[in-house]
């Protein structure tokens, strides 16, 4: 999303130094607006990690919201922030056992968990719990997929579910994610297939499972246009009814990306134009922001954000862009080089567009001694 005319004033009048994202909340109430719209019968749990700052946690749960965190930091920021412990779920899969016992300490009663040594640890660190299993998804159609890291086998789930059962814990559902940023609107089909399978089996074996954790994927607009809430929502709903019928279960949603993403610009700085050989056609464009300050996403060119200067009306041509630091990683687009103005030079500003979310909590603290990525939130 472009930057909207808060931001644009917000830069012009208060000039920040240096590389800073700005948000703006406006945009997050009317993001957490539409999902609600679109989604009425669905709890949303707004994934802290993609933008923790205190103004957008306290905003949203004035709005309802609750929260999807992976620590107890998060917990204790969402507490900050006005939720009441029955609205965090702590969604990590990878959990220190005094950690689950310290979120139970402060009321949370919902744990992720994928392997049946994950459900020993909720067992003795918070008996009495709800627990979901995460399975895994392929990730197709996501410009983000999330590896095998999280979720196990959709076969494996019955016997965690079970063994939860067995310890005295609350088998209360099946969560999973079709991955960041997904463009694919099927995607959440086969998981849901899948999802209504496994709680067949468990009603088998007399555990009768009550939710559905559908996860994030929804995706906010870089340079390509992507399909809108509604349209994710009328997909979901439809493979809810073909797959669970009449007896569609309870079912919660963890938007980050989709939250916050088109709600915050990057302000940066270009520190160097510069070409490799006298006869290079190809300038490299260095920001004084890169991968190490916040833009972690540019890994492998996964996510392509949209870059505005306020010479776009003069020529351009395809350039790489790269980071300040002393490190060969932090080139941002190489493989696919971006068209920039040929008359952009050195003290030139540029606007990264849609960097709301996933960019201030993957900043460095000091690399090479450059500061943490500043973040105004108007």
């Amino acid at each position: 999303m472009a930057a909207t005319a808060r931001i644009l004033d917000f830069l012009r009048t208060e000039k920040p130094e240096g590389p800073c994202l700005v948000v703006d909340l406006n945009v997050i109430r009317d993001n957490y607006a539409a999902f609600d719209r679109a989604m009425p019968g669905t709890r949303i749990f707004y994934a802290v990690k993609a933008n923790p700052a205190p103004e957008i946690l306290s905003l949203l749960a004035s709005m309802g919201s609750n929260f999807d965190t992976a620590s107890v930091v998060e917990i204790e920021m969402a507490l900050a922030a006005g939720a009441s412990p029955d609205r965090i779920s702590f969604g990590n899969t990878i959990k220190k056992e005094r950690d689950v016992a310290k979120a139970h300490a402060y009321g949370v009663s919902l744990f992720a968990v994928d392997s049946v040594e994950e459900v020993e640890k909720v067992a003795r660190a918070a008996p009495g719990a709800k627990v979901f299993c995460r399975i895994l998804t392929d990730g197709a159609g996501a410009e983000w997929p999330l590896s095998r890291k999280f979720g196990c086998e959709p076969s494996m789930a019955t016997d965690v579910l079970l063994h939860a059962h067995k310890l005295g814990l609350n088998a209360n559902g099946i969560s999973f994610h079709v991955g960041s940023q997904q463009t694919r609107l099927g995607a959440w089909d086969t998981a849901l297939e899948q999802a209504k399978s496994i709680f067949d089996e468990c009603a088998s074996v007399g555990i009768h499972l009550q939710m559905v954790n559908l996860g994030g994927g929804f995706p906010t607009k870089y340079l390509k246009a992507v399909p809108g809430t509604n349209a994710y929502a009328n997909a979901i709903h439809d493979g809810l009814a073909k797959h669970f019928g009449n007896a569609i279960p309870e079912t919660i949603i963890e938007p980050g990306r989709g939250m916050v993403g088109n709600a915050g610009v990057i302000k940066a700085e270009v520190v160097l134009v510069s070409k490799k050989h006298a006869n290079d056609n190809l300038r490299w464009v260095y920001l004084d922001i890169g991968k190490f300050g916040g833009l972690a996403e540019t890994m492998d060119e996964a996510i392509r954000y949209p870059i505005v200067t306020a010479k776009d009306a003069d020529a351009k041509a395809p350039c790489v862009i790269a980071g300040p630091t002393c490190d060969s990683a932090d080139v941002l687009y190489e493989k696919t080089p971006y068209d920039l103005p040929l008359s952009l030079s050195v003290g030139d500003e540029v606007l990264i567009e849609s960097c709301g979310a996933y960019t201030t909590t993957y900043a460095s603290v000091a690399f090479n001694g450059f500061p943490p990525l500043k973040s105004y939130v108007i």
